[in-house]
């Protein structure tokens, strides 16, 4: 007959919980528009992902290479701007509404956001 011994109860592990802006946390320069460029590159992956497209026929439709595409899609995004991101969404038959609105006073700074509907 085997018995059974009680479990210890596992140490909480140590961790901070993070704003939400992970780039932040991270203490980037620019957090908000790294996370705003996260945001686009997610929903062009989306909509790639949804239209069933191969990368190569993405690139065709954004005007881009299979690897620009590939590099979007995985999150590699040091080498397009916010301008280059929503020009992709726009070829991707996707409206993009920039909104611009006074900071509220109770927060430090003014921020940028995508928002999705």
């Amino acid at each position: 007959m085997t018995t059974l011994k009680a479990r210890e109860p596992r140490p909480a592990p140590d961790h901070t919980v993070g704003d939400s802006n992970v780039f932040a946390d991270l203490g980037l320069a620019r957090a908000d528009e790294h996370l705003a460029k996260a945001a686009l590159a997610r929903e062009i992956a989306s909509v790639v992902g949804r239209r069933g497209l191969n990368q190569t026929q993405a690139a065709r439709i954004l005007g881009a290479t299979q690897p620009k595409v590939s590099d979007v899609v995985a999150g590699r995004l040091a080498g397009f701007s916010l301008e280059r991101l929503i020009r992709f969404l726009n070829a991707l038959d996707r409206d993009v509404e920039i909104r611009v609105s006074p900071k509220p006073r109770g927060r430090e700074r003014a921020r940028l956001q995508v928002m999705r509907p």
